[in-house]
């Protein structure tokens, strides 16, 4: 089979190898389509990830398709279903995953190699990140829920309130998403977040539903958030205003980001802000823009051994709240699958182009010039 490994700083490679055998209580998966992400540009940019991978490697990490074999001991599932898996699964024991930190779990199990033919799904993911496509979805669409999973987690610790006025630094697809789910609603008022579970719940090894769109009614907020982005493409930004936007802003045609935040918000500044871009430098300029009393989700991961400075006195006397958020957690995988199959956003205005595995290393090139938003890549 073609698949593609990473062997260093922007050195990706087209190799055949043999297709893989499934062990006991794995799922052998036939990938059709692959989602090419920011994360995997980063990666592939700095020649490796703090967390998910160390090179040599197989590469990518959205993808779904159908199952081709199944492993010794694994129930509930046939060949030929369509599935998604998400790139990683908690232990579900560990000290953090008894206090429902999934995304801290000492032991994720990440899963890389989607741009390849066939994919191994290892067991834990199996058991609990692995779910069917839903009637009438695309695989393309399907493969954008591990991305999107990490979003909503990110909405979720993000302390929104109804009518809350939102800066998202970053026109990517993440971004966007970030966009998208905060217009219906997921993460204002802790809705979407493990909170809303019930103390049963939370003694559940495992969450199974999707909290948000098994509800009654999505009309939970009385005042909808402003939504501010801003991003380097006036394209992207229009796909924003699509997904529910209320402003959009080019950064590059704006000299003081910060101090047009506060002529939008009375002089306070935003009541939340989310960097999506994962420069140093953009994660001060975040800092910069939030009000009073307001929170920072300090969400685009930075490369490594970088630093920012922040003001003690502007963090100590305007108490502001600065958080990192990583990764996802097994409910926010059922969520954003759900939230796709909604269909209440044009999640397919993501997708740029799909291409063959062959155009692989072109494709993080047009991803680099910022030509397309993602690709969905057929194996």
């Amino acid at each position: 089979m073609l698949a593609a490994v990473l062997y260093g700083q922007e050195d990706l490679r087209l190799e055949q190898q043999a297709p893989p055998v499934p062990g006991p209580g794995e799922v052998l998966l036939r990938v059709t389509a692959a989602t090419t992400c920011g994360t995997d540009l980063k990666v592939w940019r700095r020649g490796g990830h703090a967390k998910m991978l160390k090179p040599p490697t197989r590469f990518g990490h959205e993808g779904a398709g159908h199952i081709a074999a199944l492993g010794d001991g694994v129930t509930g599932w046939q060949v030929g279903d369509r599935v998604v898996a998400n790139n990683s699964a908690p232990c579900m024991d560990c000290f953090f995953c008894q206090r429902q930190e999934y995304s801290l779990c000492t032991q994720l199990v990440f899963n890389n190699g989607t741009f390849a033919e066939f994919l191994t799904i290892p067991a834990p993911i199996v058991q609990h990140n692995l779910l069917p496509i839903p009637e009438g979805m695309s695989d393309a669409i399907a493969a954008m829920t591990e991305p999107l999973a990490c979003v909503l987690h990110g909405l979720s610790r993000s302390n929104i309130q109804s009518g809350d006025r939102v800066v998202i630094l970053g026109d990517g697809a993440i971004g966007l998403m970030f966009v998208a789910a905060l217009s219906l609603g997921y993460g204002v008022g802790g809705r979407g977040g493990e909170a809303e579970r019930t103390k049963n719940e939370e003694r559940k090894t495992e969450p199974l539903r999707s909290s948000f769109f098994s509800l009654p009614s999505r009309q939970h907020a009385n005042t909808p958030c402003e939504i501010f982005l801003f991003g380097g493409s006036s394209t992207r930004l229009q796909v924003g205003e699509a997904f529910g936007a209320s402003q959009g802003f080019n950064h590059r045609q704006v000299a003081d980001v910060p101090g047009l935040v506060k002529s939008l918000t009375e002089g306070w500044g935003a009541d939340v802000v989310i960097e999506a871009t994962g420069v140093p430098s953009v994660w001060e300029q975040a800092i910069a823009c939030v009000r009073p009393g307001g929170t920072v989700n300090l969400f685009g991961g930075c490369p490594r051994d970088t630093t920012i400075t922040v003001s003690t006195e502007q963090l100590h006397y305007s108490e502001l709240t600065l958080k990192g958020v990583f990764h996802s957690t097994p409910r926010h995988v059922r969520d954003a699958l759900a939230m796709l199959a909604a269909g209440d956003r044009p999640f397919e205005k993501l997708i740029s182009d799909e291409r063959p595995l062959k155009d692989l290393q072109q494709t993080f090139y047009d991803m680099r010039d910022r030509t397309v938003i993602k690709v969905a890549m057929r194996p």
